[in-house]
């Protein structure tokens, strides 16, 4: 017997959301305000898994109860956000007891269009972290956020003018680099954690290229990298740029130069045959990345060390 596949609901528009929130129409069509604690938590189970064609910013205060993402329950505590971008699944599953208190910004990609924010809020990494990875925020923190999404609501419930908008995309640009500061912030606080998940990140690439992985999967991706161990490739990369000033990337990348190092001056195997026993598919993308990486070929750093 097939197992059922569920297919994620996908919100095409704020309206529709407010409408599945069974709350008032928005004020504006490509952005709202969201007052949590004047939403239910439902139980529609066409609902538990779904896609937002949208930005969402939440800062949760006072959660009770537990909602499940994806395979985990988490608790909330004070002063939590979590970030969404457009086109994610968000599995959601709420124990009975569950209500949600604080506020959600909700923002259309159109809204931002012909702003510089438009392309920026993509290199906010955080957009991309799981929930599990949330920000927490201390007490002077969740104050200034509150402030900023105070001023955020009352222009939103404004009338509308021709600085409007100007106005609200400045806050959100505010609001999002405050955000992306605290989390430099958490990444710094919880340095023992992250110093933890920098020793099992290490002894993963050498398990990788000390077994058979590598021939039986190529090259180490980032996210074959974060699903091992159990976090967000963003985040990964964010959290790592934080402690070390390198992405994952660059560890995959320094992981490979190392062995290279070692098979060259260790083994009589040809460069080609260094190429493919790390998992390169071609030897010139090998050769590439050993001279960036060295300032020079691998045959002339084999030269160089005999």
């Amino acid at each position: 017997m097939k197992k059922e596949v569920h297919i994620p609901y996908t919100i095409q528009s704020i309206t529709e959301l407010h409408a599945l929130l069974k709350i008032p129409k928005p004020e504006h069509p490509l952005v709202s305000f969201v007052d949590l604690s004047k939403i239910s938590c439902h139980f529609d189970d066409n609902l538990k898994s779904v896609v937002y064609s949208f930005y969402t910013v939440c800062i949760k205060k006072g959660f009770t109860g537990k909602m499940k993402y994806g395979q985990n329950f988490y608790d909330f505590d004070e002063g939590v956000m979590t970030f969404m971008s457009p086109g994610q699944v968000i599995s959601t599953e709420v124990s009975v007891d569950t209500a949600v208190y604080g506020a959600m910004l909700v923002i259309h990609p159109d809204f931002i269009q012909n702003y510089a924010l438009a392309k920026k809020i993509k290199e906010y990494g955080y957009f991309s972290y799981s929930v599990n990875e949330a920000l927490h925020l201390s007490e002077k923190e969740q104050t200034m956020i509150t402030g900023i999404m105070k001023n955020i609501e009352q222009e939103y419930c404004s009338s509308i003018d021709p600085f409007s908008q100007d106005v609200m995309v400045s806050h959100i640009e505010l609001l999002l680099n405050y955000c992306n500061r605290f989390y430099n912030r958490q990444f710094i606080t919880r340095k023992s954690a992250n110093n933890t998940l920098l020793i099992k990140l290490e002894n993963l690439l050498s398990d990788y290229f000390e077994g058979d992985k590598v021939q039986k999967f190529g090259l180490p991706t980032v996210v074959y990298i974060s699903d091992e161990l159990n976090v967000s490739p963003n985040y990964l990369s964010d959290m790592l740029r934080s402690l070390t000033g390198q992405s994952t990337q660059h560890h995959i990348h320094n992981k490979i130069i190392e062995k290279a190092k070692e098979l060259l001056t260790t083994t009589s195997l040809s460069v080609s045959e260094t190429a493919f026993q790390l998992g390169f598919e071609y030897p010139q993308s090998f050769n590439k990345l050993f001279k960036s990486k060295t300032n020079v070929s691998p045959l002339e750093f084999r030269s160089s060390f005999n």
